[in-house]
């Protein structure tokens, strides 16, 4: 066996290869440029493998949204399906949005809601309110529209909740929209709405096709329409005060809900229902009476000194009847200003909207004030109007003046016979009172001889009183210092509030309260002057006195906030008043002729009336009953 020895050539040789190599990876080690690039391509590399890891994850990562969407897709429609039922059908549709169809025509501008498919908005393109805004009668959800029913499939459901889907066409000069919620493509519930050009009312049908095996027909279908009514005037009582639901039932006849903060009422057979905000009106119209219906008002204003977005809220519940198992209902609706001519034009009662007066009031109203103002507008401005036709009526109804001063003048001339007649039986009073209505007789001075004549008029101030209130033609009309005659006019704002008053002053009011003063200072000056005092009854020349005072306070306060329209009527009015007064007093009247005609009249044998013959002898009865009783 050959022995291992220490080879120096072989570690020389290896020691030799080792330092070799070490000087070749000298040699070839990159340059600063060469490792900068190196460096730059690791980069590069390890981006595209991130990369590349990215989009594989990504790709996962869709393919599992994919999946999931498409789980959660029929998760939803069952969702819907057991929520809605057959009408699931209606929310898988590309119309199941919250999207708005907006219509135009001449008066109106008008969005239709997918969901629910009714309006969601209403302009009035040609009026503005008192600060030069919009008039919206419907915006952001004021007004309600929705129909709640019963599914076969024991389903409660409201079409407000379910989405509509819209189309619009033309039948001749009319826009037509078509709202339908479809169970299916050819069964559905249709909104369908005719739109005609320069007019305030479209008819408005409701109506289904297919639905008599998915509506339950014993159970109730309900139209409930509900709104919220805008404050647009400058005065918020004002305004608020000829806010109301009217309603007409049973073939005519019409009625509304009170001023209450809240009150309600039930009507059978219901033609239609307006939501009135003074100037601007809301009415449902139904071709077949409603068998029922159901209303409510809540008044919204609980401080006036606070800026208030709505005045009041109405509510109508209305039972629709299913004709073979189908929903077929005929409808108007208006929408539109509280024009007497507007809504007379309809002929369907629509002007009982208006408060024009029950009875007589509104009589005259309809027949003569409308009508004559309407005339006088048409030639003038509504300020030179007013102040026209109020002196025609005072023309009209001065001979009324005239009986009434005449009755006062004739009993002033007797009253010294009449002081003499009560200083003569001071102790027998019955004795007083057929002496004097003997006297007062035979002059032809009978007090009721004035009264009469005064009541006469009533009829007439508490009409006009209705009327201005209701006067659309004077809404925003300007007349010398008022910018509006519907609303109160304003010489000054306070930098408080009065009660009762207001923190403005109008100044028609101040001048119609000082023409009442000097109307009433005339004429309970001549009452009082006539007017004999009787024991144990009430000082009248007394109470006179404070009514010449009261009553100007009272009308200065009470009309502070009323239309500036109806306090420049009777500033006018009792200009006139006065006037006439003093032209009856120095030029028509001559008391000495007065006091001449009544001797005359003394003088002849006067026949008793049935009346005053009663009268006498429950006198003499009473009279007789006193003497047994002293006995």
């Amino acid at each position: 066996m050959e022995e291992k020895k220490f080879d120096l050539n072989s570690i020389i040789g290896f020691v030799l290869i080792f330092g070799i190599l070490l000087f070749m990876l000298w040699q070839n080690q990159p340059t600063p440029e060469e490792l900068a690039a190196e460096e730059q391509a690791k980069q590069a590399q390890v981006e595209a493998e991130k990369k590349a890891t990215v989009e594989k994850d990504t790709f996962v990562t869709n393919a599992d949204d994919y999946s999931n969407t498409t789980a959660m897709d029929s998760i939803k429609l069952e969702e819907l399906k057991n929520k809605l039922g057959a009408f699931a059908y209606a929310s898988t549709l590309p119309s199941a949005t919250d999207k708005e169809t907006l219509v135009e025509t001449d008066l109106l501008e008008l969005k239709f809601s997918n969901k629910g498919g009714y309006l969601s908005e209403v302009r009035l393109k040609k009026f503005v309110s008192h600060d030069s805004m919009p008039i919206y009668l419907i915006k952001d959800k004021n007004a309600l529209f929705n129909i709640s029913f019963s599914t076969t499939d024991n389903r409660n459901l409201n079409t407000k909740d379910l989405y509509f889907e819209p189309t619009v066409t033309k039948s001749g000069e009319s826009t037509v929209v078509s709202m339908k919620l479809k169970v299916s493509e050819n069964k559905f519930l249709e909104y369908r709405y005719e739109l005609k050009p320069n007019d305030y009312m479209f008819a408005f049908n409701v109506r289904s096709q297919g639905l008599n095996d998915v509506i339950n027909s014993s159970q109730e279908v309900n139209l409930d329409w509900n709104i919220k009514t805008y404050r647009y005037a400058k005065s918020v009582s004002y305004e608020n005060r000829y806010t109301e639901l009217i309603f007409e039932y049973e073939g005519g006849k019409d009625d509304y809900l009170g001023q209450q903060d809240s009150t309600d009422d039930t009507a059978k057979d219901v033609t239609w229902i307006a939501g009135k905000q003074h100037f601007f009106t809301s009415i449902l119209l139904a071709d077949q009476p409603f068998k029922n219906g159901f209303f409510t008002s809540k008044n919204l204003v609980q401080d006036e000194d606070i800026d208030t977005i709505f005045t009041k809220a109405f509510t109508s519940k209305l039972p629709l009847q299913l004709e073979g198992g189908e929903i077929n209902k005929s409808m108007d609706l208006y929408y539109g200003p509280s024009d007497y001519k507007i809504l007379n034009s309809y002929n369907r009662n629509l002007d009982e909207v208006l408060p024009l007066g029950w009875g007589i009031f509104g009589w005259i109203n309809r027949y003569l004030f409308i009508p004559l103002f309407g005339f006088l507008g048409s030639y003038m401005s509504y300020g030179i109007a007013i102040v026209v036709m109020t002196i025609l009526i005072k023309i009209c109804l001065s001979f009324v003046q005239y009986k009434q001063f005449l009755s006062q003048a004739k009993l002033k001339i007797i009253k010294p016979e009449l002081d003499a007649i009560r200083e003569k039986y001071k102790d027998n009073k019955l004795k007083i009172q057929q002496e004097t209505m003997a006297l007062q007789s035979k002059a032809g001075a009978s007090p009721l001889s004035g009264c009469l004549p005064a009541l006469i008029q009533l009829p007439v101030f508490y009409a006009l009183f209705q009327f201005f209130p209701s006067a659309f033609d004077i809404r925003q009309k300007s007349f010398l210092w008022a910018d509006d005659l519907s609303s109160y006019d304003t010489i000054a704002n306070l930098p408080f509030k009065i009660p009762f008053y207001g923190d403005h002053v109008s100044l028609f009011p101040i001048l119609a309260s000082i023409a009442i003063f000097f109307y009433m200072r005339m004429t309970t000056g001549q009452q009082m002057a006539s007017q004999p005092t009787q024991e144990g009854m009430p000082d009248m020349a007394k109470m006179m006195k404070y009514m010449i005072y009261f009553s100007p306070i009272m009308m200065l306060f009470f009309f502070n906030n009323y239309a500036s329209g109806l306090s420049l009527y009777y500033f006018i009015s009792n200009l006139i008043s006065i006037g006439i007064m003093l032209v009856i007093k120095n030029f028509i009247l001559d008391e000495e002729k007065i006091h001449a005609q009544i001797q005359v009249n003394k003088a002849k044998p006067k026949k008793e009336s049935k009346f005053q013959k009663k009268m006498k002898e429950m006198m003499e009865q009473a009279e007789e009953q006193k003497r047994q009783g002293k006995r």
